[in-house]
């Protein structure tokens, strides 16, 4: 069993010369294509001509592994964030590669200019059946698409005025250090240890501690927060998108009213997240609760989890639900797809990455916790769902991040469910307070997060720009909305903005909440019926050859029908109540 990537199944070295001949080969396909279709705009005209340039483009796109020299020195610079190598390698490629990629753009921008007549032709072209999706998604972002010298413009400022911007955050946080009981600990490491404290004074402490380090970092990242959200304010000034969040939307291929009936339903709740705090204070045996008891679990009897015990319990369940979920583990394992451990330098969280034709990789910063067991669980439940979905056309083989955290966090109720049958009666207690924990935390938490991107963008855009001190107290706003008056939140909590990489994200926060509601009902369905499994693995296998309420439709769960969302949110609310009676003698 291997517990760190080897990403010599991308390339040997920063030098290897493989690489060279990768990127060559990439700016050869691109430019063969260019040359054959630009101008030649009577591909457009026809269904038979439009389904010989589309077959050429998919064959183009599968040529080649074209993620897999960026993905190279991106997953280099996840496990060590001051590889200066990696960091100028990956800048040069990205602004060839973007220059490379460019040469195509005019495709699609002359797709979106066909008019509505045809479109609708070929939305219902039997000939063009394969490529429907494909197209539906280009003529839904045709009225925010700019001209091809713009949109080439567009793709080459994002280097220096978003992703440049966020790895200097990024770089500096990966040498943060936090001191803890004589040893010297990643930020990262240090933030995620906190809940595991036994008392609330440590907590309180290691969290000051790494508040303070997250501090000396605000000044560069109030910049940074400036400087992206002000650049995504004249991205949508030009694209004509009225909300901060409707790129987003229109991105991950939701609907509108899905994500506003979603945000709604769960802003409108959080008087559920209330109260399970307030019992939690209760269990905890506390009058008030500090930010960073947020997370913190109740009882003694939650013992530590090696990681070889975390890959049997895995293999165990995924392999009862289906045989080749137990093989992507095992094979991930076997070929060094895996990083498992937390280091110095090495960044912070996890995540599961994948591109067409090139291995998916898994990071983790695994220490032994039930929490960490969980996590493992959701990222393997996306690299399940990369992999299943390698068996759509390239064209589909991406997916929608709704449809994603659906499939990850699937994958965690999956785990606890087979868990929790086996353990004592106050085993149970714990393991359902932790499961409503990182219920709260994944819905209500990610939607105030939402609420305070969707504040943060409208005052920078308002204003111009927003002290570090007025960031956090916004962040510390809407944390206080959904953790209810039980919860004493300090100005010093708001130096979290500095290490929240998901806000970067611009709203993608909202899929988790998304995600985690939808898999709640696959995760019943099989739950009472085992052959529920099918449907699983059809949703897994679908990539994204369909929107997510499509996908989600074709396996008869219907998001459209207005208690949805609300449905979901009561299932926590009896499991709080369950809670309230198994903890009432406590």
């Amino acid at each position: 069993m291997r517990t760190t990537w080897d990403l010599e199944q991308l390339y040997k070295s920063a030098d290897d010369p493989q690489m060279e001949k990768d990127v060559k080969a990439l700016e050869r396909v691109f430019s063969a294509f260019a040359k054959k279709y630009r101008g030649a705009a009577s591909y457009a005209r026809s269904e038979a001509a439009l389904a010989r340039a589309l077959g050429e483009y998919e064959a183009m796109l599968s040529k080649r592994a074209w993620g897999k020299p960026l993905s190279y020195f991106q997953f280099r610079l996840s496990l060590d964030s001051g590889d200066a190598v990696a960091r100028a390698k990956l800048n040069q490629l990205m602004e060839r590669l973007t220059k490379s990629y460019n040469q195509i753009i005019f495709f699609e921008l002359s797709l979106m200019k066909i008019p509505p007549k045809l479109q609708k032709r070929f939305l219902k072209s039997p000939r063009l059946e394969r490529y429907r999706h494909f197209l539906k998604t280009i003529f839904a972002r045709a009225a925010h698409t700019l001209s091809e010298a713009e949109e080439k413009i567009m793709s080459l400022k994002e280097i220096p005025a978003y992703q440049q911007w966020i790895d200097a955050t990024d770089k500096l946080l990966g040498r943060q250090t936090v001191e803890s009981s004589g040893k010297t600990l990643p930020v990262s490491e240090a933030m995620q240890r906190i809940h595991e404290l036994p008392t609330q004074n440590e907590r309180r402490a290691l969290h000051e501690a790494t508040m303070r380090s997250l501090s000396s970092l605000a000044d560069i990242a109030e910049s940074e927060i400036n400087a992206i959200v002000t650049d995504k304010k004249i991205n949508d000034g030009l694209r004509g998108f009225a909300r901060p969040y409707d790129e987003t939307i229109l991105r991950y291929q939701n609907e509108p009213k899905s994500v506003d009936a979603l945000v709604g339903a769960v802003t409108r709740r959080f008087n559920i997240s209330h109260r399970f705090y307030h019992l939690k204070a209760k269990l905890l045996r506390l009058e008030k609760l500090g930010y960073f008891d947020r997370a913190v679990g109740i009882g003694k009897n939650v013992r530590p989890v090696p990681f070889a015990e975390a890959v049997e319990t895995l293999r165990r369940i995924f392999g009862s639900v289906d045989p080749r979920y137990a093989a992507i583990l095992d094979s991930f394992l076997e070929k060094g797809q895996i990083d498992a451990f937390p280091k110095i330098g090495k960044g912070g969280g996890a995540y599961c990455a994948g591109n067409a034709n090139m291995p998916t990789f898994v990071l983790l910063n695994y220490t032994n916790t039930m929490d960490d067991v969980m996590t493992f669980a959701h990222e393997m439940g996306h690299a399940i769902h990369t992999e299943l979905s390698k068996s759509q056309p390239i064209i589909y083989q991406d997916y929608s991040s709704s449809t994603a955290e659906a499939a990850s966090t699937l994958f965690e109720s999956l785990v606890f469910d087979a868990l929790f049958e086996k353990l004592s009666p106050d085993e149970q207690v714990i393991a359902l307070h932790k499961r409503l924990n990182d219920d709260i935390q994944t819905i209500f938490r990610q939607i105030a997060a939402f609420n305070f991107e969707t504040e943060l963008h409208g005052a920078v855009r308002a204003k111009g720009s927003l002290t570090r001190d007025e960031i956090g107290a916004l962040l510390n706003k809407h944390m206080a909305a959904y953790l209810g008056p039980v919860v004493a939140m300090e100005p010093v909590d708001g130096n979290h903005f500095v290490a929240w990489m998901h806000l970067r994200r611009f709203f993608y926060v909202y899929t988790y909440a998304f995600g985690q509601l939808v898999s709640k009902v696959l995760a019943a369905r099989y739950k009472t019926d085992r052959k529920a499994a099918r449907n699983i693995a059809a949703f897994l296998s679908a990539g994204g050859s369909e929107s997510p309420e499509e996908i989600l439709k074709s396996i008869g769960i219907d998001i459209a029908k207005p208690d949805f969302w609300d449905a979901g949110l009561d299932s926590i609310e009896c499991d709080i109540d369950r809670l309230e009676k198994l903890t009432a003698a406590r």
